[in-house]
């Protein structure tokens, strides 16, 4: 992996953060630079103290970056990543379940969804933005799905705020369900549980800019589920399915990562196996979604996807590359713009720009 070494120890750049499995060779957390007109990003440095940190999720202010451990032990840890390179800002601290793959901030909290054991992990954030020493509360969850191999129980795969900012939302895998909770004095607390179609193993969730609906992207049918949101009484109602593939997948197609352009207009969706970007556009206010045509993703195994001023970023994690391409205004169809080496590449994180598509 090239590593630049110029203008690295500041300056106002707009920086980039990309997730690595170090089990598999990956460098950890990779700090990179964001060409402003070009998209391209060009590593600067990386850190590799904590194993395995496949998600990350940045602070507000820029300051700090949270990352999971997805190891059988799981934890969280929070890097400062004003300097040349990140640095660890304490011990990782346990999240009490194995596996975390997903962690997002809400309430002055990091959770974190532990797929190996189906649990939603809460750990309080210090008045500074670093991670107190344990845990405040764990959800945990049971159930199965009819897929023996891949639903033998619970696996959650993401926990994230709801646009009011008064739910969290979590998406499990292994029981084909997308709960709403509330976190109670540090503790998540279930608020109910929503079904999805059997065996559909339902992996990531995003909402629509006007916070009316919702999108779930499964990883075990090649489908997106939309659902309208109802923030007032924490109401998550399915309405239809939508296919982000034309036709029957020739081999392996498990979906990963799913976003929906700040307009509104589209939404992107990745499929591993097939390792193909799809787009759908959105019509009905946010009610209805049509295919409109898939792209191949610059890579093998695409993990994760970010969309930000006006360009989509994929991380390929088996072929070891994060990808970029500029995104049609008319058309939502990603146009492939450049590559960069990022060793079992597992996920992207842009520092907040205005944006501009």
């Amino acid at each position: 992996m090239a590593v630049a070494d110029a203008g690295v120890g500041g300056g106002s750049r707009r920086r980039a953060f990309i997730g690595s499995f170090t089990s598999a060779g990956g460098p950890g957390v990779v700090m990179a630079a964001v060409d402003g007109t070009s998209g391209a990003l060009t590593v600067l440095s990386s850190a590799d103290d904590v194993p395995d940190p496949s998600y990350l999720a940045l602070a507000p202010g820029g300051d700090l970056l949270y990352t999971v451990s997805e190891t059988p032990e799981g934890a969280v840890a929070a890097y400062r990543v004003t300097g040349a390179r990140p640095e660890l800002t304490g011990p990782p601290v346990s999240v009490h379940g194995a596996g975390p793959t997903h962690l997002s901030l809400v309430a002055g909290h990091v959770l974190t969804a532990n797929y190996g054991c189906g649990s939603v992990t809460a750990v309080p954030l210090r008045a500074d933005g670093t991670l107190a020493d344990t845990a405040s509360g764990v959800l945990r969850h049971t159930g199965s799905g009819p897929d023996e191999q891949r639903q033998e129980g619970p696996h959650a795969h993401q926990v994230q705020p709801d646009p009011s900012g008064r739910w969290v939302v979590d998406v499990d895998l292994g029981t084909d369900q997308v709960r709403v909770c509330e976190l109670d004095a540090g503790v998540p607390v279930l608020h109910r549980a929503i079904a999805l179609r059997p065996g559909s193993g339902p992996r990531h969730l995003t909402f629509h800019p006007n916070g009316s609906y919702a999108y779930v992207v499964h990883e075990l049918a090649p489908i997106v589920t939309v659902c309208r949101w109802d923030a007032g009484g924490g109401e998550l109602t399915p309405l239809g399915e939508t296919p982000v593939l034309p036709g029957a997948p020739d081999g392996e197609a498990y979906p990963s990562g799913i976003v929906v352009s700040p307009d509104g207009r589209f939404v992107w969706t990745a499929t591993r196996g097939q390792d193909t970007l799809s787009v759908l556009t959105v019509d009905g206010g946010g009610e209805e979604l049509a295919p409109a045509g898939t792209v191949p993703c610059g890579g093998h195994w695409p993990r994760a996807l970010t969309a930000s001023g006006g360009f989509l970023y994929v991380a390929n994690e088996r072929s070891g590359n994060v990808s970029w391409f500029a995104l049609d205004p008319e058309t939502g169809l990603p146009h492939p713009e450049g590559s960069v080496e990022v060793p079992a590449a597992s996920c992207v994180v842009l520092g907040r720009e205005a944006d501009r598509y």
